[in-house]
C-alpha cells in the first residue's frame, strides 16, 4: 500500500476513541478511512457514534498523533515492511474471518495464497530437551507436508516450532507482540532473518511499539486466527499458549495438544486441554487426519498420493540395532534404561547409541539421555 493511502487509516487510528473495532465498523460501513473523516455528523449517527466520538472524528487527531503518524510513514519509506490493510487483497482471508480482526497488518517477507494452510504451534518458553526436539520434529514433518507453521518468535517451543519448519524447507510465520522495527527477544535476529527469507515476520503494532506484557494476549488471537488449528506442546497450566488454544476454540479453529507425564508441571496445560476436548496429537499424521477434510481437493489429492506426507523411510536397522532403537521413544531414556530394555551388554548398547544418533535416528539429550527421532 501507498503512503497516501495509508495514511488515511493512520489518521483515523490515531483519533481518541476510535479502537480497532470501531474502526473496522466505521470504515466497512463508509467503504474507506477517508469516508469516515468525511462523513456527515448524521451518518455517523446514523452508526450509533455517540457525541463525543462524533466530535473526536470531526475535530481529528491532534497535532502530537499527526507528526507521530507522519514519522512512521517515513520510518516506513526506509524499510523493507509492508503494510496490509482489512480492505487490501492480500490480507489473509482466514484472519479476516475472526470476530476482531486487525485493521493493519505490518510485514515483513512474503505472504503467500498456500500460507492458509497453516498450523500453530505453541507453548512454553522453559522447554524441556524433549520437548524442544518433539516442536521441531513435528514441525518439520507438518512443513514437508506442505503445512506453513505459525508461531511467536518466542524462546522455547514457539522458536523450535520456527526452526523445525525452516529445517523442513517449509514455510513459516512469526507474530510478534511489538513493532517490526524491533525483534524480540533481540538473541533472535537470526531466527527472524531466515524466517523472513522462508516466509515473514508479522505484527499489527506500529512501528516503535514496544514488547509490553499485555500485547501478546492480544497478539495470541493472530496466531490462532492465521491457522487451521492450533497445537499446544509442552505448557504449564499458566501459560499464554493456553490462551492461544482457547481464542482458536473460539474462532472454530481445531485444539490438539501433546501428552505429557502427569507429574511434569509443563505437561499441566496440554493434558488439562486434552481433558477439556483438545485433538491428542503422537504425530503429524494426528493433525492430517482431523485437517484433511477441511482442505482443497488438491491438497488432499498430494497427500493421499504420498507427495510431502513426512512418513519416514523404512529404517535399515541391524538385530541389536533394532533392539536398542525399540528400547526407545519420543520421551527421554537414560542409558541404563535402554540397557535394561534391550537385555543387551553396556559397552554395546553405548556404540549402537552412537551409531544411530549418526544416522539421524535417536537424538542425545543433557543427562544423558536419549529420544527416537524417526
Amino acid at each position: 500500500m501507498s503512503h497516501r493511502s495509508l495514511r488515511p487509516w493512520l489518521v483515523l487510528r490515531a483519533i481518541p476513541g476510535v479502537g480497532d473495532a470501531i474502526l473496522l465498523k466505521l470504515v466497512q460501513a463508509f467503504g474507506t478511512p477517508d469516508a469516515v473523516l468525511s462523513a456527515p455528523q448524521a451518518a455517523l449517527e446514523e452508526m450509533g457514534c455517540r457525541p463525543p466520538l462524533i466530535e473526536a472524528i470531526r475535530r481529528g487527531p491532534d497535532q502530537d498523533a499527526i507528526r507521530q503518524l507522519d514519522k512512521e510513514l517515513d520510518q516506513l519509506s526506509h524499510r523493507t515492511v509492508t503494510v496490509l490493510t482489512y480492505l487490501d487483497t492480500q490480507y489473509p482471508s482466514p484472519l479476516r474471518m475472526i470476530p476482531d480482526p486487525p485493521p493493519l497488518l505490518y510485514v515483513q517477507g512474503t505472504l503467500l495464497e498456500t500460507d492458509r494452510h497453516a498450523v500453530a504451534i505453541v507453548g512454553t518458553r522453559k522447554v524441556s530437551g524433549a520437548g524442544r526436539i518433539l516442536a521441531e520434529e513435528l514441525a518439520g514433518e507438518l512443513a514437508r507436508m506442505g503445512f506453513t507453521i505459525v508461531s511467536g518468535l518466542a524462546r522455547g517451543v514457539d522458536a523450535a516450532a520456527h526452526r523445525g519448519a525452516l529445517a523442513g524447507q517449509g514455510r513459516t510465520l512469526a507474530v510478534m507482540g511489538c513493532g517490526l522495527d524491533r525483534t524480540y527477544p533481540a538473541d533472535h535476529r537470526q531466527l527472524r532473518a531466515a524466517i523472513e527469507r522462508q516466509g515473514a515476520v508479522l505484527s499489527e503494532l506500529p512501528l516503535e511499539a514496544a514488547p509490553h506484557s499485555y500485547h501478546f494476549p492480544r497478539r495470541n488471537r493472530i496466531i490462532s486466527g492465521l491457522s487451521l488449528g492450533v497445537v499446544v506442546t509442552e505448557a504449564t497450566i499458566e501459560s499464554g499458549s493456553l490462551i492461544t488454544a482457547r481464542l482458536a476454540g473460539e474462532q472454530g479453529r481445531e485444539v490438539f495438544a501433546v501428552p505429557g507425564a502427569v507429574q511434569a508441571e509443563n505437561s499441566r496445560g496440554p493434558n488439562s486441554l486434552i481433558k477439556e476436548g483438545a485433538r491428542l496429537v503422537e504425530s503429524a499424521q494426528d493433525i492430517l487426519d482431523e485437517l484433511l477434510p477441511q482442505l482443497e481437493t488438491t491438497f488432499r489429492a498430494r497427500m493421499s498420493g504420498g507427495a510431502r506426507t513426512g512418513i519416514q523411510p523404512t529404517l535399515q536397522l541391524g538385530t541389536e540395532e533394532r533392539l536398542v532403537y525399540d528400547a526407545l521413544s519420543a520421551l527421554p531414556q537414560s542409558v541404563d534404561d535402554v540397557i535394561r530394555r534391550s537385555g543387551l551388554p553396556a559397552a554395546h548398547v553405548a556404540a549402537i547409541l552412537l551409531s544411530l544418533e549418526l544416522k539421524n535416528y535417536v537424538r542425545q539429550l543433557p543427562g544423558n539421555e536419549y529420544v527416537r527421532l524417526a
